[in-house]
């Protein structure tokens, strides 16, 4: 892969390499579209979408090809973010992003040869499937506030607890689990891989949502379940900043998917109000949804500016890029609220039907302003960085 990348004030950010690594995420994508439906319907979709993916090396972009990933920089993942847009399918999406950004990027970074070689490299073959296991019935965004306990007894952790909202969480084959190891609060958090073959371990309900369909969510139950102490993940009581760090790359990775789907939402919706016709013309002739199209066009735009400027940072070094990445979330979640249902009134009864692409993204866009960290949390965040 070439070194070569031209600076991002000249609006060609993307070498050569990056547009044939586009083209296979997209090759991938669409072949994925035609079950779009089927899938959501069912609500879930077939293992063999991992192993799919993992083929091509979509499941470890950036892990050491040691361990069968392909050592690229965020600006690869960028391209992977946005291509799979093109799935339709926000829930598939979704679950590949867990194993691929979510569940395996912290195993990646400080994890032991022994889980890398037992866990990672088989979740980037796409032969494992991988959940994280953070959020409680009583937490998500608050991550200090975990209460599944992991205590040491010999060489083995001892884990008690629940989790909630877990995708993946029906078929993971393994867990990047937080756990309190330590004092209530910050300091007393650990991370362990989690396998789900163990004794104690059960999966409550799968959960029913109103978008991300063909995504499993579950609840999931840990009593007295022992995992080798040599699983854990970094040091004791080390974990909430790994955590935080992880945090960075699933909102970002989400602001990217995001500011994609809603072009492809204005691109559709102007294709559309071309075709039909209400008055004697186009719909998307009348002055009020050519002034909102334009305007939709001109925001996006100035989202996916911020979201490169927030790849640009976290790919130099991430521990500079918080405040641009959750700004980044926040304005782009907020702004697809707007322009998704823009886009579903420009379609009428229609939108509201699921014979549209439309219907899905409306229902699914919902999630973007809660998962990984709520608006409000966004804002929480950047009101300490700011010194309000």
């Amino acid at each position: 892969m070439s070194e070569h990348r031209v600076h991002m004030q000249d609006h060609e950010i993307f070498t050569e390499e990056h547009q044939q690594f586009r083209k296979t995420v997209r090759k991938f994508a669409e072949s994925l579209a035609p079950h779009a439906e089927e899938w959501d319907e069912a609500g879930i979709f077939p293992k063999e979408v991992f192993k799919q993916a993992g083929d091509l090396g979509l499941l470890g972009i950036r892990s050491s090809p040691e361990y069968g990933g392909m050592g690229l920089d965020w600006w690869f993942t960028t391209c992977y973010a946005e291509e799979l847009v093109a799935s339709r399918n926000a829930g598939v999406n979704m679950a590949l992003m867990v194993q691929s950004d979510m569940a395996t990027p912290i195993i990646s970074e400080i994890g032991s040869d022994e889980v890398k070689r037992n866990f990672l490299a088989p979740a980037i073959k796409g032969e494992m499937i991988a959940a994280l296991g953070v959020s409680e019935p009583g937490g998500g965004s608050d991550v200090a506030s975990i209460r599944t306990t992991a205590r040491l007894d010999g060489d083995d952790y001892v884990i008690n607890g629940q989790k909630l909202w877990i995708t993946n969480g029906t078929r993971a084959d393994f867990i990047t689990l937080a756990v309190r190891t330590g004092a209530d609060g910050y300091g007393g958090i650990s991370l362990l891989v989690f396998p789900t073959d163990v004794k104690g371990f059960h999966i409550g309900k799968k959960l029913k949502k109103i978008g991300n369909k063909a995504s499993d969510t579950a609840e999931l139950f840990f009593e007295d379940c022992r995992v080798p102490a040599r699983y854990r993940l970094g040091g004791e009581n080390e974990g909430f900043y790994h955590i935080m760090t992880n945090f960075q790359g699933e909102r970002l990775v989400a602001a990217v998917g995001c500011v994609r789907g809603m072009e492809v939402a204005v691109r559709e919706a102007i294709q559309y109000g071309t075709d039909r016709h209400a008055f004697g013309k186009p719909l998307a002739k009348f002055q009020v949804w050519k002034h909102k199209l334009v305007e939709h066009l001109t925001a996006i735009e100035a989202a996916r500016r911020l979201t490169y400027y927030a790849v640009d940072k976290f790919n130099k070094d991430p521990m500079t890029a918080t405040r641009e990445i959750t700004m980044a979330k926040l304005f782009a979640g907020d702004l697809a609220q707007k322009v998704i249902y823009d886009c579903m009134q420009l379609h009428g009864g229609f939108g509201y039907t699921t014979e549209y692409p439309i219907s899905r993204a409306w229902t699914d866009v919902r999630l973007i302003t809660i998962g990984g960290g709520t608006s409000e949390i966004m804002k929480e965040i950047l009101t300490k960085i700011e010194g309000l």
